[in-house]
């Protein structure tokens, strides 16, 4: 009886090259993926909490904002004091976003100043009684503003994953409508999109 060799055949070293290679592939293919559904997920979040602080507005009659940073957003409320953070709210809190994931905003024409939203200048700002705190001076202003009707300033917010401009949207545009459109569509195709939907239905 003849003695096997100890040690590989060249067809089982190549079969475990071959697994190799292929698991290297399956790795590398599925953390962008990942990340791109990091992205969305985030996107589908901020898109459901501004329909329900819009729902909260109208119900409740009170005006709120959105702040948009790079990393994060919060929500804010408008009081006779001026903007304040919303506090003790369910869903409404700081939200932080994911490693790698960053958000911009960019608002309407009429919207651009968005730093001096509902400042003006008071002829009394030189006057100590009308002082603010520092903690009031260094709040800034949100970028959109959700009225009490459920109005929303026209705005787009992107997120997208270490600028590759691969990114997801949400929109409210000069008519109230409020989407949430993936990376390359546009308002208009999502509204039509939606409206052949109905049709069917």
């Amino acid at each position: 009886m003849m003695k096997r060799n100890a040690g590989f055949t060249l067809i089982e070293i190549m079969l475990v090259l071959v697994l190799l290679a292929t698991s290297a592939v399956a790795v590398v293919s599925t953390l962008p993926n990942n990340k791109r559904d990091e992205v969305k997920e985030q996107a589908v979040r901020f898109h459901h909490l501004a329909q329900l602080l819009g729902e909260d507005a109208m119900l409740n009659g009170v005006d709120y904002g959105i702040r948009i940073e790079p990393h994060q957003y919060y929500f804010l409320i408008l009081t006779q004091d001026g903007w304040k953070p919303l506090e003790e709210a369910k869903f409404f809190t700081n939200v932080k976003l994911d490693a790698g994931i960053t958000a911009t905003v960019t608002l309407g024409d009429t919207w651009k100043d968005k730093d001096r939203l509902f400042k003006s200048d008071s002829i009394f700002k030189n006057d100590d009684i009308f002082k603010k705190s520092d903690q009031e001076q260094q709040q800034l202003p949100p970028q959109i503003v959700v009225m009490a009707s459920g109005d929303y300033t026209p705005f787009t917010v992107s997120f997208e994953i270490n600028n590759q401009h691969q990114d997801w949207q949400v929109v409210a545009d000069e008519v109230g409508n409020l989407v949430l459109l993936a990376p390359g569509q546009t308002i208009e195709q999502h509204l039509s999109a939606q409206a052949l939907l109905a049709q069917e239905q």
